[in-house]
């Protein structure tokens, strides 16, 4: 069994010397996922004034594009942007939340948001910064859920 200096990848205090209280809360906030929590705490009380980027370019490259078949025209479905009914050989592009949007519509659109006018799925973007932040609210989530299972468990 390893010793607690060696789990945690630290030296024991020598004599006199007094620990570093603001590196061990440092490190504590980042092994427990609570600075994420904290973060996001702070946006839903101030507005959280983060902006969303832009879809990735490769991904608004890659997404399918078709034409409106005659059956889908008969239907009267409607582009959730311009608000106008599909017509047959219109050209659109289909999400990966499988909504469809006329492509001179929805790529404005991708340029300005990274996600669907309709159901708000969120595409991937090429800010970094963005995706780290998506990944902490998704392991956030995640913990969430996992807490309530383990009490729902003991206690239901």
């Amino acid at each position: 069994m390893a010793s607690y200096y060696d789990e945690h990848d630290c030296d024991p205090l020598k004599d006199g010397e007094l620990p570093n209280h603001t590196l061990h809360l440092a490190r504590l906030l980042l092994d427990t996922g609570i600075a994420a929590e904290w973060e996001m705490e702070f946006d839903s009380v101030f507005g959280g004034d983060r902006k969303v980027p832009p879809a990735s370019k490769k991904v608004v490259s890659e997404l399918p594009t078709r034409l409106i078949t005659p059956t889908e025209a008969v239907l009267c479905k409607k582009c959730a942007i311009c608000l106008a009914n599909f017509d047959e050989e219109d050209e659109v592009k289909s999400l990966p939340c499988s909504h469809n949007f006329h492509t001179k519509c929805i790529l404005p659109w991708l340029e300005r948001v990274n996600s669907c006018p309709e159901c708000r799925h969120e595409l991937p973007t090429d800010d970094p910064t963005y995706e780290e932040y998506k990944r902490q609210k998704a392991r956030v989530k995640q913990k969430e859920f996992e807490l309530e299972t383990l009490h729902g468990s003991m206690f239901g």
